[in-house]
């Protein structure tokens, strides 16, 4: 059976306002499916885009990245399923407990609710970082892509969905852990980008060729003059690279 990539794609809306947010998703109409809302939207505008999104029949990707103590995360975590987002996600660095209470209140918010669980998703590395960052920042010689792993059985352990990460790190992350773990893959271009601050980047069809469940993609798409036959346009492409 074909695949619908259209489910696959959260199109990031990182925009300033309201009104620029359903902009872009009435230009889009029927043809997205997937929303990512990050800081930037929801420190200005809070939960009422999350309710714009899921009242269009949409799903939405919360990407606030929570890293608290454990407590506060569990907490939010059981806001985010009240507000009935699809996705969201946490920092893995904020340890082993953190993590463990915010997959249990997930899990059981969303059966006190009658509701689907979202997926609960760890933050690896943020796809900006590079290895010399990495290691100062936190005193490490681990490599990159141990540090990755490292914090990926962490995540599994813990009782995560899956992960946020790079699309450099796919194959590694599923020639680790097997098919039965989600991967949303950030740093998706269409093509380079001036002023990109992703540093670890990859095309669409490659990301889901080397296993990514879902992918981002924002800039090409809201800083598109025709937002709809650009999504149309990649989706198309993604269909004719992967057959």
């Amino acid at each position: 059976m074909e695949r619908n990539w259209a489910e696959r794609i959260a199109i990031a809306l990182d925009l300033d306002d309201f009104n620029s947010a359903c902009q872009i998703m009435d230009k889009l109409g029927d043809s997205a499916k997937l929303y990512k809302v990050g800081p930037q939207l929801f420190t200005r505008v809070g939960p009422d885009i999350i309710k714009e999104i899921k009242n269009r029949g949409k799903n939405v990707f919360l990407d606030l990245k929570f890293h608290d103590i454990p407590n506060t995360v569990a907490k939010a975590s059981e806001s985010a399923v009240e507000l009935g987002v699809d996705i969201f996600n946490i920092h893995i660095s904020g340890g082993i407990e953190m993590m463990t209470k915010s997959a249990s209140a997930t899990r059981l918010k969303a059966i006190q609710l009658g509701i689907k669980k979202p997926i609960l998703l760890g933050v690896t590395v943020l796809t900006s970082m590079d290895i010399k960052e990495l290691q100062t920042i936190y005193d490490t010689k681990r490599d990159l892509e141990s540090q990755i792993i490292h914090l990926v059985k962490l995540a599994k352990s813990a009782g995560l969905d899956g992960v946020v990460a790079s699309p450099k790190e796919i194959k590694l992350i599923r020639s680790e852990l097997g098919n039965d773990f989600v991967i949303l893959t950030p740093g998706v271009r269409i093509e380079k980008l001036a002023g990109d601050d992703q540093k670890r980047v990859m095309t669409p069809s490659q990301a889901f060729l080397d296993g990514a469940d879902y992918i981002v993609i924002g800039r090409p798409i809201y800083q598109s003059p025709d937002p709809a036959d650009t999504f149309e346009n990649i989706l198309q492409q993604i269909k004719s690279d992967i057959k």
